[in-house]
């Protein structure tokens, strides 16, 4: 039917500068499309930022990025101490389904982000 490339979500944000530093802490590299959009990107993949913050909107974003290793992962995001570095993050531990593992992150304005491996 057609051969996509890719999806990119948009997302907004309660404070776009503290979103912008959050998303390259987690290891996004930031293309600067314009004062208030962003595009970050990781090996191919990514997502908009904009300065744009509806509260309905925000609280009902789920974001869900596939990793090889959700273990690795969550390691790594322990070390990168977010929640002590910025405020409302919340981390949540993996926790196994019947498809596979997840870990959770909240981002600064409330976004939810499950962060899984899929069972073989």
């Amino acid at each position: 039917m057609h051969n996509a490339k890719s999806i990119r979500p948009f997302i907004g944000s309660k404070n776009f500068e503290i979103s912008r530093s959050f998303y390259q802490d987690l290891g996004f590299n930031e293309i600067i499309l314009a004062p208030n959009f962003s595009y970050f990107e990781t090996k191919g993949i990514g997502f908009y930022l904009q300065d744009a913050y509806v509260k309905d909107w925000i609280d009902n974003t789920m974001l869900f990025l596939e990793v090889d290793d959700v273990k690795q992962f969550w390691i790594k995001l322990l070390e990168l101490n977010l929640t002590v570095k910025y405020e409302n993050v919340k981390l949540v531990p993996i926790r196994e389904m019947p498809w596979g593992r997840e870990c959770l992150i909240h981002d600064p304005s409330g976004i939810l982000w499950h962060i899984g491996e899929f069972n073989e």
